[in-house]
């Protein structure tokens, strides 16, 4: 069965494993509890997780061994999209469809349902400790380093210090690997910790994969910005112009930048040569993000 029959599945999964990793919603503090949830359920296309499972098929590594994984980096990316509407970041009224957090409970409760989901992943994934502990610690590891200041959150800040200014295609792909990329990055190689003996080749392949993709989703992401439906996105359409942020397709032009997304899927799939059709879950997603249309 092809990974395309698989990914509803999936989707399913992660989203009963998030209902029962999050308090509920009558849990005191109702309130945070009610805009945690509101956040994390029920939307997104889930392409963390997504590709977490797909690198967990493509190593022989089971689902079940991979559904903390899969939450704990949904959680941590459902808090930065929180923060990143919020009036003192990126403003934004709409995420997924319907009203941003902090319009749906107020700024206030947002800015504490986002810190709730950022500490709730790492809690998820230390998890009992009295099983794969090596593996457990080497996946809050991964995920730490890539939601840190020198990952998403780190591109986060130097993506708002850059609004209204020009930047060079080399910088605004150095700011994306970061802000976009290590988060993508941290879910395609968190299930290498799950195989201490995995060849370092093996390992290098994934990440160069993941790195490569990270940034052909960001533009992907740019490009849909510009010419995408907001019925589908479920964003603000034409929200970074009216910021001034320096995107892919005003450096480049929407052409250059669609090549450059090509150049870089095919980059992608290069590094996958090494695993051979067991790559096909990865492959599979690599083509969706580049042609999806939200």
């Amino acid at each position: 069965m092809a990974f395309a029959e698989r990914v509803a599945g999936y989707v399913e999964r992660v989203e009963h494993a998030l209902d029962a990793r999050l308090p509920a919603v009558d849990t005191p503090p109702a309130s945070l509890h009610a805009a945690m949830r509101y956040a994390a359920l029920g939307g997104g296309k889930r392409m963390r997780p997504l590709l977490c499972y797909a690198s967990g098929e493509v190593l022989g590594v089971p689902a079940g061994q991979l559904d903390d994984a899969a939450c704990a980096v949904e959680c941590v990316h459902v808090f930065s999209l929180i923060h990143d509407d919020l009036p003192a970041m990126d403003d934004d009224d709409l995420r997924r469809g319907k009203p941003s957090t902090h319009k749906a409970f107020g700024v206030a409760t947002a800015i504490l349902a986002g810190d709730a989901l950022h500490t709730r992943a790492f809690e998820i994934l230390a998890g009992d400790g009295t099983r794969d502990t090596a593996a457990r610690l080497g996946m809050v590891a991964v995920l730490a380093a890539a939601a840190g200041s020198r990952g998403m959150t780190g591109g986060q800040a130097v993506d708002l210090e850059s609004e209204g200014r020009q930047l060079t295609a080399a910088d605004l792909e150095a700011l994306d690997r970061d802000k976009t990329g290590k988060l993508i990055r941290a879910a395609v190689l968190m299930p290498c910790c799950a195989l201490p003996d995995l060849p370092r080749a093996s390992r290098d392949a994934l990440d160069h994969f993941a790195e490569c993709m990270g940034l052909a989703f960001q533009i992907k992401d740019d490009v849909l910005d510009v010419e995408g439906e907001q019925a589908l996105t479920g964003k603000t359409h034409g929200a970074d112009a009216a910021r001034g942020k320096a995107t892919y397709p005003s450096l480049l032009g929407l052409d250059h930048a669609k090549q450059r997304a090509d150049a870089l899927y095919n980059e992608a799939l290069a590094a996958l040569d090494c695993f051979g059709d067991a790559a096909e879950p990865l492959r599979w997603l690599a083509r969706y993000i580049v042609q999806r249309d939200r």
